[in-house]
């Protein structure tokens, strides 16, 4: 990520680690077709043409009707998606793939955490993009677009979406624990602190309804922490250096604290038993960028929409953030590139927003009435548009290095979870480096 001024850091969406999963299919179908000469499939007369995509987690292009869409303007093409929930089974998997330059999918999801080594190690498998009719650089952030694009100016991936975090939270859970619930009331409570956060939730566990929590896991609160950080994982140089940075061992012992006081559910995040703990109503709280949204609208029960809403968080940050590819091998590049074209355009990005909640990369959309002022099922009146607006123009922007999922999920996956199952804070933080080293060293 180039370096920035201070003020440009201001104006523009952080992109930082996220988290979801995601598969892939061996190959790529085609429902028959003659071959151009381009290796695409034209259809033909014979039928039409499949492109299928590799994603992780809930993307919303299928949610948002932009399948269904592109498809009634192409009628000659179908599409296809294959999705995994979780990035660490996604990921290794597409690297595989890509270094046999084999069972490749037209197109590829990259998750941003992924996408500096995706770029450095990866681009000679994948398309140019910057060369499809249609694409202008301007369209996106600026760091956006720099993210996936290498030394000499080939551009691997088209950002979909980013993440301005806030936090949601369920109004009747408040309610029941006696606290405020006004959106602009609560942010209030815990604003410029995640330490003031995590009191608010010690005010929570007093009264809360049985069998609630605060907050839904601990890698969500430490995932949140981080992400209103400049520097985490990686400095500026590209030296590893979460374990010496205060601000990562800071987050740690916050989150242990939380998880120690039982605040936060002994969950990791996009598994089978956390999307129960959403559709059964059991926590109050959620480090919630805007495709979060998409996500507690597809887990939870019809009696949860409207019932949460959109509060400022601590401090600004951004969780999350995808790059659409297209690898060089598939069976429909010239038509992969297309779809991928149409679909990270601002236009498709704002009505992925409007139904989805994913934040556009396209700064163009940023004054747009349909983002400022955005609702949500989830959220009901709420104008939520502004909350993640505002976000977007003040978090910061991360250094982000090739190995940062790798070191997230360890922090998370095999260290704060330890602490809501008996370990010390000691003990967690020590599994988890030597897990995360362990892995480095690979």
């Amino acid at each position: 990520m180039r370096a920035r001024t201070r003020t440009a850091r201001r104006a523009a969406v952080l992109a930082t680690v996220a988290t979801l999963g995601a598969g892939l299919l061996a190959g790529c179908a085609d429902d028959g077709g003659d071959k151009d000469s381009d290796g695409s499939s034209s259809g033909g007369g014979k039928g039409k043409t499949t492109i299928t995509l590799g994603l992780f987690g809930t993307m919303g292009f299928k949610e948002a009707g932009l399948y269904a869409e592109y498809e009634k303007l192409n009628p000659n093409i179908k599409i296809a998606e294959n999705v995994i929930e979780r990035n660490e089974n996604y990921y290794p998997a597409l690297v595989n793939h890509l270094t046999t330059n084999s069972g490749l999918q037209d197109v590829q999801a990259v998750e941003v955490a992924n996408i500096a080594e995706v770029t450095a190690t990866q681009n000679a498998k994948l398309q140019d993009l910057s060369k499809v009719s249609g694409v202008n650089k301007s369209n996106w952030l600026d760091w956006k677009w720099a993210q996936a694009t290498t030394k000499d100016g080939k551009t691997i991936g088209l950002g979909t979406d980013v993440g301005p975090m806030a936090l949601c939270y369920r109004t009747d859970l408040f309610q029941q624990a006696g606290l405020p619930t006004d959106p602009t009331e609560v942010g209030k409570l815990w604003a410029g602190d995640w330490n003031k956060f995590v009191s608010v939730g010690e005010q929570f566990k007093k009264k809360a309804p049985e069998g609630t929590y605060f907050m839904d896991s601990p890698g969500g609160l430490l995932n949140a922490i981080l992400g209103s950080e400049e520097e985490k994982f990686y400095d500026s140089s590209g030296e590893v250096i979460y374990k010496k940075n205060r601000a990562v061992k800071a987050a740690f012992d916050l989150t242990a604290k939380a998880a120690e006081e039982g605040l936060v559910q002994a969950q990791t995040q996009f598994q089978a038993t956390w999307d129960q703990t959403i559709a059964n109503n059991k926590f109050a709280t959620i480090a919630c960028p805007p495709w979060m949204l998409g996500t507690l609208k597809g887990k939870s029960k019809p009696e949860a929409f409207g019932k949460w809403a959109v509060a400022v968080a601590p401090k600004s940050a951004n969780w999350g953030g995808s790059f659409l590819t297209v690898p060089s091998s598939g069976k429909n590049v010239k038509e992969a590139e297309k779809l991928v074209a149409w679909l990270t355009a601002p236009e498709q990005q704002v009505k992925l927003f409007k139904v989805q909640g994913s934040f556009p990369s396209a700064p163009s959309t940023y004054t747009s009435p349909d983002v400022t002022g955005a609702k949500n099922e989830m959220t009901g009146d709420q104008n939520i548009g502004a909350i993640f607006a505002e976000a977007a123009k003040s978090a910061p922007v991360q250094v982000i290095g090739p190995k940062d999922q790798i070191i997230q999920q360890g922090l998370t996956d095999n260290g704060v979870i330890l602490v809501t199952k008996g370990k010390s804070a000691k003990e967690a933080w020590e599994s988890a480096t030597k897990t995360i080293d362990n892995n480095l060293d690979k």
